[in-house]
């Protein structure tokens, strides 16, 4: 044990200072560095626990302490994987495209040989034919119908006569205080006044010199033909536009269709 103390200066130390007598920490079990290690606190720092295991080892060498572990550098910054993502995505949407496009190729493959192309081709221009031509045929047609009038029309104005003409007496007029001349074989009368009987039915010239006012209502009852060329009102440009979206289909598909004049469509 002496020998112990002299290689030990802080165990005499220790013992000096207890009157001679050992420490009664030496006294207690020694236990094994690891375990004194993994008994204390894990966040204490490292020159903590060598202090902490310092007066319980006693004589021993301090038992090395596994080093800390360094803590991940965070100043490399946050960095997004973008580039594989999108271009899998791509490729997937455009695989999936290609695959429905090959599919409906595949579909209109398979149908051709029942389709008919020269009869589709028929159709289309009886089709695009009787369009064009009746557009053309509402452009140059006309709106002829009789349409009836009956109604009066008021008749208000001055008639002016001045003309011979010849009246015929309706009954016996007499003309009292004439002057009457007469010469026969046997007696001569010479402006002498007399009364003068006409008989009915004498037709007498006058002279008629005078104005007749006129105000009355004239009935009026006929049928008014009406002729109206569609070409020629508001109609013609719809119809002339309706010609032309036409147009252009009608040509691919017949291009020495004529108009009804005999004129080409497709110039």
């Amino acid at each position: 044990m002496a020998e112990a103390n002299k290689k030990d200066p802080a165990a005499r130390m220790r013992e000096l200072l207890n009157g001679g007598k050992p420490s009664p920490v030496a006294r207690l079990p020694k236990k094994n560095s690891a375990e004194v290690v993994s008994s204390l606190p894990q966040k204490e720092e490292t020159s903590t626990k060598q202090m902490a295991v310092a007066p319980l080892t006693g004589t021993k060498k301090k038992a090395a302490l596994p080093a800390a572990p360094k803590p991940a550098s965070v100043s490399k910054g946050i960095r997004f994987n973008f580039g594989p993502p999108f271009w899998t995505i791509a490729s997937i949407f455009s695989m999936t495209v290609n695959i429905i496009l090959v599919i409906v190729l595949l579909t209109v493959m398979s149908n051709l040989k029942k389709f008919n192309l020269g009869s589709a081709m028929n159709i289309g221009n009886s089709l695009l034919g009787g369009l064009y031509t009746n557009f053309e045929k509402m452009d140059r047609a006309h709106i002829t119908t009789r349409i009836p009038v009956q109604t009066t029309i008021p008749v208000k104005f001055d008639l002016a006569l001045n003309q011979q003409t010849s009246v015929v007496l309706s009954q016996d007029v007499t003309i009292s205080n004439a002057r009457v001349t007469v010469n026969t074989g046997g007696l001569n009368i010479t402006n002498a006044l007399t009364t003068i009987v006409l008989p009915q039915g004498t037709t007498l010239p006058i002279v008629l010199n005078l104005t007749v006012p006129v105000d009355t209502t004239v009935p009026v009852v006929l049928n008014v033909d009406v002729d109206i060329p569609l070409e020629q009102t508001q109609l013609h440009e719809p119809f002339s536009g309706l010609q032309d979206v036409i147009k252009p289909f009608y040509c691919m598909v017949n291009p020495n269709a004529l108009k009804l004049n005999g004129q080409p469509v497709c110039k």
